[in-house]
């Protein structure tokens, strides 16, 4: 299993906007590094959910229910998506300032490229993010 993270700003696709569709596909990707993440991911991988922006949280837990395939929403083959759907929300957001004072965070690429919209972490980072909001 792996373990990623993904970035939506609430006003455009919230967590509660993936728990009230079930699920969704996660399009809108226009960056090599993160496409090449969509194609890293595999049936039931964990996702984080983060809220980017305004809020800089992440927000939930989701999981991988179909592996890439074309982007619909455009022409271009180079482009891709997945399907996600909500597994659980966190009971507290965990917010950005908080992994960044976790020296065990240091790491991750949400510190170290922080533009980057989908993003891999390892199963350590993951679980204390997780715990973090529990």
């Amino acid at each position: 299993m792996n373990y990623w993270l993904v970035k939506s700003e609430p006003n455009a696709y919230s967590y509660d906007d993936l728990v009230k569709d079930g699920s969704t596909y996660w399009d809108g990707v226009r960056n090599y590094a993160a496409r090449n993440n969509l194609k890293g991911m595999q049936i039931n991988d964990l996702v984080l959910f983060y809220h980017s922006v305004k809020d800089k949280c992440v927000v939930g837990v989701s999981k991988v229910v179909k592996e890439h395939y074309p982007d619909p929403t455009t022409d271009d083959e180079r482009w891709v998506v997945v399907d996600l759907a909500a597994v659980k929300k966190l009971k507290n957001v965990v917010t950005l300032a908080e992994i960044k004072a976790e020296p065990q965070l240091e790491h991750i690429p949400l510190i170290r490229q922080s533009r980057l919209s989908v993003m891999a972490l390892d199963k350590a980072a993951f679980d204390l993010i997780v715990k973090m909001g529990s």
